[in-house]
């Protein structure tokens, strides 16, 4: 059983040890929680045919101002981002290769998303657009745009956290926490 008590003064180090599990379950939670949101915004969009500035999820239906935030946007990005970071020296082997190729394309999500907190912030817009436009907004809708994002940063995430809880030999003797333990 893992104990909760850090033990070690540094926070990322107990996060990367004992209390990884603990700490990688919260993540998740936050991400899947996040994924929830954006799978309801694309029903609402393609399956109940709603109007996409109507189509704002579960939160946004009551919290309107959430959808069009783009502090709020940009600070899950940072979360995401500082997530992934901290909880990177965790995993080992392939599970670190892969939640790498994650915390890289979140890396270029975080970039979009302060380019458009900055031109909302400034009320000037790239591209000539009126409104915030990312680089990839260009070239693809902003809700089909977030859905590739969180896709592609998700399946990275999933598949680090498969090899995480099912290592190797070699990878069980490079990590200091006990998810395998704990998963098995």
């Amino acid at each position: 059983m893992t104990t909760l008590a850090i033990s070690d003064r540094r926070p990322v180090s107990w996060a990367n040890g004992a209390g990884h599990r603990l700490c990688l379950n919260i993540f998740m939670v936050v991400v899947l929680g996040h994924w929830a949101e954006h799978l309801t915004q694309a029903v609402q969009i393609w399956g109940l045919h709603w109007a996409r500035p109507q189509a704002r999820g579960i939160l946004g239906q009551y919290y309107p101002w959430l959808v069009t935030s783009e502090t709020l946007h940009y600070g899950y990005a940072v979360v995401m981002l500082i997530g992934l970071f901290a909880l990177r020296d965790g995993f080992a082997g392939r599970a670190r290769t892969w939640w790498t190729v994650a915390l890289v394309i979140q890396f270029w999500h975080h970039i979009e998303h302060l380019l458009l907190l900055i031109q909302a912030q400034t009320h000037h817009f790239l591209f000539g657009g009126t409104v915030p436009t990312s680089v990839l907004q260009q070239f693809y809708p902003r809700v089909e745009l977030h859905l590739f994002y969180n896709t592609v940063v998700f399946i990275p995430m999933v598949i680090a956290v498969y090899h995480h809880l099912r290592p190797n030999d070699a990878e069980r003797r490079a990590v200091s926490c006990r998810c395998a333990r704990e998963a098995g």
